[in-house]
Protein backbone atom coordinates (compact mmCIF):
# COMPACT_ATOMS: atom_id res chain seq x y z
CA UNK A 1 0.00 0.00 0.00
CA UNK A 2 2.20 2.82 -1.28
CA UNK A 3 -0.14 5.59 -0.11
CA UNK A 4 0.27 4.42 3.47
CA UNK A 5 4.04 4.28 3.16
CA UNK A 6 4.08 7.80 1.69
CA UNK A 7 1.87 9.17 4.44
CA UNK A 8 4.01 7.50 7.09
CA UNK A 9 7.15 8.98 5.58
CA UNK A 10 5.58 12.45 5.53
CA UNK A 11 4.62 12.21 9.20
CA UNK A 12 8.09 11.05 10.16
CA UNK A 13 9.77 13.83 8.20
CA UNK A 14 7.55 16.39 9.93
CA UNK A 15 8.41 14.86 13.32
CA UNK A 16 12.09 14.12 12.92
CA UNK A 17 13.09 16.56 10.19
CA UNK A 18 14.73 15.68 6.91
CA UNK A 19 18.39 14.73 7.26
CA UNK A 20 19.58 15.59 3.76
CA UNK A 21 23.23 16.43 3.28
CA UNK A 22 23.92 20.15 2.93
CA UNK A 23 25.59 21.62 -0.11
CA UNK A 24 29.17 22.93 -0.04
CA UNK A 25 27.73 26.40 0.55
CA UNK A 26 25.91 25.32 3.71
CA UNK A 27 28.65 26.49 6.06
CA UNK A 28 30.27 24.76 9.04
CA UNK A 29 29.60 21.13 9.81
CA UNK A 30 26.79 20.17 12.09
CA UNK A 31 24.57 23.26 11.93
CA UNK A 32 21.66 20.83 11.83
CA UNK A 33 23.07 18.76 14.71
CA UNK A 34 24.64 21.34 16.99
CA UNK A 35 22.14 22.82 19.42
CA UNK A 36 23.24 26.36 20.18
CA UNK A 37 21.21 28.49 22.56
CA UNK A 38 19.47 31.22 20.57
CA UNK A 39 20.19 34.83 21.42
CA UNK A 40 17.58 36.50 23.60
CA UNK A 41 17.35 39.27 21.00
CA UNK A 42 19.02 40.38 17.79
CA UNK A 43 18.81 44.03 18.88
CA UNK A 44 21.97 45.70 20.20
CA UNK A 45 22.24 45.75 23.99
CA UNK A 46 22.66 49.51 24.14
CA UNK A 47 21.04 50.85 27.30
CA UNK A 48 23.37 53.84 27.44
CA UNK A 49 21.56 55.42 24.48
CA UNK A 50 18.12 54.75 25.91
CA UNK A 51 17.48 51.83 23.54
CA UNK A 52 15.97 49.05 25.62
CA UNK A 53 14.74 46.88 22.73
CA UNK A 54 17.11 44.07 23.70
CA UNK A 55 15.77 44.07 27.26
CA UNK A 56 12.16 44.17 26.06
CA UNK A 57 12.62 41.17 23.77
CA UNK A 58 14.60 39.27 26.40
CA UNK A 59 11.98 39.88 29.09
CA UNK A 60 8.85 39.41 26.97
CA UNK A 61 9.89 37.39 23.93
CA UNK A 62 10.07 38.99 20.51
CA UNK A 63 6.43 38.69 19.47
CA UNK A 64 4.98 39.90 22.77
CA UNK A 65 7.47 42.78 22.82
CA UNK A 66 5.95 43.93 19.53
CA UNK A 67 2.49 43.84 21.12
CA UNK A 68 3.66 46.06 23.98
CA UNK A 69 5.05 48.57 21.47
CA UNK A 70 1.45 49.22 20.37
CA UNK A 71 0.13 49.91 23.88
CA UNK A 72 -0.19 53.23 25.63
CA UNK A 73 2.26 53.74 28.51
CA UNK A 74 -0.61 53.24 30.96
CA UNK A 75 -1.68 49.95 29.37
CA UNK A 76 1.91 48.76 29.18
CA UNK A 77 2.56 49.45 32.86
CA UNK A 78 -0.69 47.76 33.88
CA UNK A 79 0.24 44.60 31.97
CA UNK A 80 3.75 44.69 33.43
CA UNK A 81 2.21 44.84 36.90
CA UNK A 82 0.28 41.65 36.19
CA UNK A 83 3.46 39.98 34.94
CA UNK A 84 5.22 40.92 38.19
CA UNK A 85 2.43 39.21 40.13
CA UNK A 86 2.78 36.10 37.96
CA UNK A 87 6.55 35.96 38.48
CA UNK A 88 6.12 36.09 42.24
CA UNK A 89 3.28 33.54 42.30
CA UNK A 90 5.37 31.15 40.19
CA UNK A 91 8.12 31.41 42.80
CA UNK A 92 7.75 31.65 46.56
CA UNK A 93 4.91 34.17 46.59
CA UNK A 94 6.61 36.39 49.18
CA UNK A 95 5.73 39.67 47.48
CA UNK A 96 9.19 40.19 45.99
CA UNK A 97 10.80 39.17 42.70
CA UNK A 98 14.06 37.37 43.34
CA UNK A 99 16.91 36.85 40.87
CA UNK A 100 15.83 33.20 40.48
CA UNK A 101 12.22 34.18 39.76
CA UNK A 102 13.31 36.78 37.22
CA UNK A 103 15.62 34.30 35.51
CA UNK A 104 12.85 31.66 35.42
CA UNK A 105 10.47 34.14 33.79
CA UNK A 106 12.96 35.12 31.08
CA UNK A 107 13.72 31.45 30.34
CA UNK A 108 9.96 30.78 30.19
CA UNK A 109 9.32 33.55 27.66
CA UNK A 110 12.24 32.45 25.49
CA UNK A 111 10.77 28.94 25.22
CA UNK A 112 7.34 30.14 24.13
CA UNK A 113 7.89 28.96 20.54
CA UNK A 114 8.67 25.48 21.83
CA UNK A 115 5.53 25.36 23.94
CA UNK A 116 3.52 26.63 20.98
CA UNK A 117 4.84 23.82 18.77
CA UNK A 118 3.92 21.23 21.41
CA UNK A 119 0.45 22.74 21.78
CA UNK A 120 -0.03 22.52 18.02
CA UNK A 121 0.86 18.82 18.10
CA UNK A 122 -1.01 17.97 21.29
CA UNK A 123 -4.40 17.13 19.79
CA UNK A 124 -2.74 14.89 17.21
CA UNK A 125 -1.21 12.76 19.96
CA UNK A 126 -3.79 13.02 22.77
CA UNK A 127 -6.37 11.03 20.87
CA UNK A 128 -8.51 10.11 23.88
CA UNK A 129 -8.54 13.74 25.12
CA UNK A 130 -7.60 12.83 28.70
CA UNK A 131 -4.95 15.54 28.99
CA UNK A 132 -2.01 13.15 28.71
CA UNK A 133 -0.28 11.37 25.84
CA UNK A 134 0.35 7.68 26.31
CA UNK A 135 3.07 5.83 24.45
CA UNK A 136 0.43 3.83 22.58
CA UNK A 137 -1.28 7.04 21.45
CA UNK A 138 1.96 8.59 20.23
CA UNK A 139 3.05 5.41 18.48
CA UNK A 140 -0.27 4.96 16.69
CA UNK A 141 -0.54 8.62 15.72
CA UNK A 142 2.99 8.57 14.26
CA UNK A 143 3.29 5.10 12.78
CA UNK A 144 -0.30 3.88 12.39
CA UNK A 145 -2.22 1.06 14.04
CA UNK A 146 -0.72 -2.41 13.71
CA UNK A 147 -1.61 -5.70 15.31
CA UNK A 148 1.19 -7.22 17.43
CA UNK A 149 3.72 -8.95 15.21
CA UNK A 150 2.51 -7.19 12.06
CA UNK A 151 4.31 -3.88 12.45
CA UNK A 152 5.14 -2.30 9.09
CA UNK A 153 4.23 -5.37 7.08
CA UNK A 154 2.78 -3.08 4.39
CA UNK A 155 5.80 -0.82 3.83
CA UNK A 156 8.91 -1.58 1.81
CA UNK A 157 11.64 -0.73 4.32
CA UNK A 158 10.05 -2.34 7.37
CA UNK A 159 13.32 -2.84 9.26
CA UNK A 160 14.17 0.86 9.09
CA UNK A 161 10.78 1.79 10.48
CA UNK A 162 11.10 -0.80 13.24
CA UNK A 163 14.40 0.76 14.28
CA UNK A 164 12.85 4.22 14.27
CA UNK A 165 9.96 2.98 16.39
CA UNK A 166 12.33 1.41 18.91
CA UNK A 167 14.37 4.59 19.04
CA UNK A 168 11.26 6.70 19.64
CA UNK A 169 10.10 4.39 22.39
CA UNK A 170 13.48 4.61 24.11
CA UNK A 171 13.34 8.41 23.94
CA UNK A 172 9.78 8.41 25.26
CA UNK A 173 10.79 6.27 28.26
CA UNK A 174 13.54 8.76 29.16
CA UNK A 175 11.20 11.74 28.76
CA UNK A 176 8.56 9.97 30.91
CA UNK A 177 10.27 10.77 34.18
CA UNK A 178 7.64 9.24 36.47
CA UNK A 179 7.58 6.02 34.43
CA UNK A 180 3.80 5.78 34.05
CA UNK A 181 3.90 5.53 30.23
CA UNK A 182 1.80 8.70 30.07
CA UNK A 183 3.40 12.00 29.02
CA UNK A 184 2.38 15.29 30.54
CA UNK A 185 2.89 18.42 28.41
CA UNK A 186 6.29 18.90 30.01
CA UNK A 187 7.27 15.29 29.29
CA UNK A 188 6.02 15.47 25.70
CA UNK A 189 8.02 18.67 25.28
CA UNK A 190 11.11 16.78 26.47
CA UNK A 191 10.35 14.03 23.95
CA UNK A 192 9.89 16.42 21.02
CA UNK A 193 12.68 18.85 22.02
CA UNK A 194 15.20 16.76 23.99
CA UNK A 195 18.02 19.25 23.44
CA UNK A 196 16.23 21.68 25.79
CA UNK A 197 16.27 19.34 28.82
CA UNK A 198 19.34 18.32 30.83
CA UNK A 199 17.93 14.88 31.65
CA UNK A 200 17.63 14.17 27.90
CA UNK A 201 21.28 14.94 27.17
CA UNK A 202 22.37 11.30 27.09
CA UNK A 203 19.63 10.34 24.64
CA UNK A 204 20.60 13.16 22.27
CA UNK A 205 24.20 11.93 22.39
CA UNK A 206 23.17 8.30 21.87
CA UNK A 207 21.01 9.16 18.86
CA UNK A 208 23.78 11.23 17.30
CA UNK A 209 26.27 8.39 17.76
CA UNK A 210 23.84 5.93 16.18
CA UNK A 211 23.35 8.23 13.19
CA UNK A 212 27.04 8.71 12.50
CA UNK A 213 28.70 5.50 13.73
CA UNK A 214 28.48 3.47 10.55
CA UNK A 215 30.91 0.73 11.57
CA UNK A 216 29.20 0.35 14.96
CA UNK A 217 32.38 0.51 17.04
CA UNK A 218 30.86 3.03 19.45
CA UNK A 219 32.86 5.99 18.15
CA UNK A 220 32.67 8.59 15.39
CA UNK A 221 35.66 8.32 13.10
CA UNK A 222 36.73 11.27 10.99
CA UNK A 223 35.42 9.63 7.80
CA UNK A 224 32.05 9.06 9.48
CA UNK A 225 32.02 12.67 10.59
CA UNK A 226 32.71 13.84 7.03
CA UNK A 227 30.23 11.37 5.49
CA UNK A 228 27.44 12.95 7.49
CA UNK A 229 28.17 16.19 5.67
CA UNK A 230 29.55 15.38 2.27
CA UNK A 231 29.16 12.60 -0.26
CA UNK A 232 31.75 12.69 -3.03
CA UNK A 233 30.96 11.82 -6.60
CA UNK A 234 33.32 9.36 -8.35
CA UNK A 235 36.49 11.17 -9.42
CA UNK A 236 35.52 14.37 -7.65
CA UNK A 237 38.28 16.27 -5.87
CA UNK A 238 37.53 16.94 -2.23
CA UNK A 239 36.58 20.62 -1.80
CA UNK A 240 38.65 22.86 0.44
CA UNK A 241 35.79 23.32 2.90
CA UNK A 242 35.74 19.54 3.52
CA UNK A 243 39.47 19.57 4.22
CA UNK A 244 38.79 22.41 6.66
CA UNK A 245 36.21 20.22 8.38
CA UNK A 246 38.78 17.44 8.76
CA UNK A 247 41.05 19.94 10.48
CA UNK A 248 38.14 21.09 12.68
CA UNK A 249 37.64 17.46 13.69
CA UNK A 250 41.28 17.07 14.67
CA UNK A 251 41.66 20.44 16.38
CA UNK A 252 38.33 21.02 18.11
CA UNK A 253 36.13 17.90 18.11
CA UNK A 254 38.62 15.19 19.09
CA UNK A 255 39.43 16.65 22.49
CA UNK A 256 41.67 13.84 23.73
CA UNK A 257 43.40 13.43 20.35
CA UNK A 258 42.80 9.68 20.06
CA UNK A 259 41.55 9.89 16.47
CA UNK A 260 37.81 9.53 17.08
CA UNK A 261 34.92 10.95 19.08
CA UNK A 262 33.50 9.15 22.09
CA UNK A 263 30.17 9.95 23.71
CA UNK A 264 31.59 12.74 25.86
CA UNK A 265 33.17 14.44 22.86
CA UNK A 266 29.99 14.06 20.81
CA UNK A 267 28.10 15.71 23.68
CA UNK A 268 30.57 18.58 23.80
CA UNK A 269 30.08 19.03 20.05
CA UNK A 270 26.29 18.80 19.65
CA UNK A 271 25.35 20.25 23.07
CA UNK A 272 28.18 22.70 23.71
CA UNK A 273 28.47 24.48 27.05
CA UNK A 274 26.63 27.76 26.84
CA UNK A 275 26.38 30.92 28.87
CA UNK A 276 23.18 31.13 30.92
CA UNK A 277 21.73 34.05 28.97
CA UNK A 278 18.50 34.35 31.01
CA UNK A 279 20.61 34.60 34.18
CA UNK A 280 22.86 37.28 32.67
CA UNK A 281 19.84 39.35 31.64
CA UNK A 282 18.10 38.80 34.99
CA UNK A 283 21.21 40.07 36.78
CA UNK A 284 21.28 43.10 34.51
CA UNK A 285 17.61 43.99 35.07
CA UNK A 286 17.95 43.49 38.83
CA UNK A 287 21.09 45.62 39.03
CA UNK A 288 19.46 48.46 37.06
CA UNK A 289 16.18 48.40 39.01
CA UNK A 290 17.12 47.48 42.59
CA UNK A 291 17.10 51.00 44.03
CA UNK A 292 17.51 49.94 47.66
CA UNK A 293 20.21 47.37 46.78
CA UNK A 294 18.67 44.53 48.81
CA UNK A 295 19.18 41.94 46.05
CA UNK A 296 15.50 41.62 45.14
CA UNK A 297 12.87 43.67 43.36
CA UNK A 298 9.61 45.03 44.67
CA UNK A 299 6.72 45.67 42.32
CA UNK A 300 7.27 49.38 42.84
CA UNK A 301 10.93 49.12 41.82
CA UNK A 302 10.06 47.29 38.61
CA UNK A 303 7.28 49.72 37.72
CA UNK A 304 9.60 52.60 38.58
CA UNK A 305 11.92 51.38 35.81
CA UNK A 306 9.14 50.00 33.63
CA UNK A 307 10.47 51.25 30.28
CA UNK A 308 13.55 49.00 30.63
CA UNK A 309 11.33 45.92 31.03
CA UNK A 310 8.64 46.67 28.44
CA UNK A 311 7.93 49.07 25.61
CA UNK A 312 4.95 51.19 24.65
CA UNK A 313 3.90 53.59 21.93
CA UNK A 314 5.88 56.32 23.69
CA UNK A 315 9.11 54.36 24.19
CA UNK A 316 8.89 52.88 20.69
CA UNK A 317 8.71 56.41 19.27
CA UNK A 318 11.62 57.49 21.47
CA UNK A 319 13.76 54.56 20.32
CA UNK A 320 12.98 55.41 16.68
CA UNK A 321 14.17 58.97 17.33
CA UNK A 322 17.34 57.67 18.99
CA UNK A 323 18.13 55.38 16.06
CA UNK A 324 17.46 58.24 13.63
CA UNK A 325 19.77 60.54 15.60
CA UNK A 326 22.54 57.92 15.66
CA UNK A 327 22.23 57.43 11.89
CA UNK A 328 22.63 61.17 11.37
Amino acid sequence: MMWRASLLLLLLLLRHGAQGKPSPDAGPHGQGRVHQAASLSDAPHDDSHGNFQYDHEAFLGREVAKEFDQLTPEESQARLGRIVDRMDRAGDGDGWVSLAELRAWIAHTQQRHIRDSVSAAWDTYDTDRDGRVGWEELRNATYGHYAPGEEFHDVEDAETYKKMLARDERRFRVADQDGDSMATREELTAFLHPEEFPHMRDIVIAETLEDLDRNKDGYVQVEEYIADLYSAEPGEEEPAWVQTERQQFRDFRDLNKDGHLDGSEVGHWVLPPAQDQPLVEANHLLHESDTDKDGRLSKAEILGNWNMFVGSQATNYGEDLTRHHDEL
